[in-house]
């Protein structure tokens, strides 16, 4: 990364009582929206950036970027900013993320309906997906469409990388089509973490 590029996110990762504050009151209000009470720990926004590689051409697409954290992990890895494409239900966040990544595009929408969404954004296919949704809120079905049609705007074999809480994967790994990987678990996050990597096969 470009000192310039780094120093920028240095700035945007200020304010990180407000951010605690501005998820805690989030998760307060609508606590099936989010997975957390607060953001993402940098122990834990570093490793899921980990799984991005910065050389892979195409856009980076962040499901439920909330307040940033990961999203100032992956710029620090070194991935540009105006490739990143930051999807957000909440507008509140939504407005936090336009003021802090300015060269990003940000939309506010239900990441369940990823492909709608992303229709006439995309110019090419997406190099990783990261996912921050709480998919245990959701049905096996409405999870496993999700991951699909993440499937269907990434390049053959890119990453969908998702975290949980949980001990066991977010998506169901029996009779799976897709290829999966989990890291160490991650004990300096609170609450300890794990990040998930999903791949679709390459086809013979």
């Amino acid at each position: 990364m470009h000192r310039g590029e780094a120093q920028k996110a240095l700035r945007r990762s200020g304010g990180r009582f407000g951010d605690a504050a501005h998820f805690f009151r989030t998760w307060a209000e609508k606590p099936l929206q989010l997975g957390a009470v607060t953001p993402s720990s940098r122990f834990l926004s570093r490793a899921i950036a980990s799984y991005v590689d910065p050389k892979s051409e195409g856009p980076v697409i962040e499901i439920g970027a909330g307040t940033g954290p990961v999203t100032e992990a992956l710029i620090r890895r070194g991935v540009a900013e105006n490739r990143l494409i930051l999807l957000e239900y909440s507008r509140e966040f939504c407005d936090l993320l336009h003021r802090r990544f300015p060269a990003a595009k940000v939309i506010q929408g239900d990441a369940y309906a990823l492909s709608d969404r992303l229709e006439g954004v995309l110019n090419e296919k997406a190099a990783a997906i990261i996912c921050g949704l709480p998919l245990f809120t959701k049905p096996e079905v409405q999870r496993l469409d999700l991951l699909h049609q993440g499937f269907s705007v990434l390049k053959p074999s890119a990453p969908f990388i998702q975290f949980t809480y949980a001990v066991v994967s977010p998506m169901p790994l029996r009779g799976a089509s897709f290829t999966w990987k989990a890291s160490p678990r991650i004990w300096r996050n609170v609450p300890p973490a794990r990040v998930w990597i999903y791949r679709q096969p390459l086809k013979n």
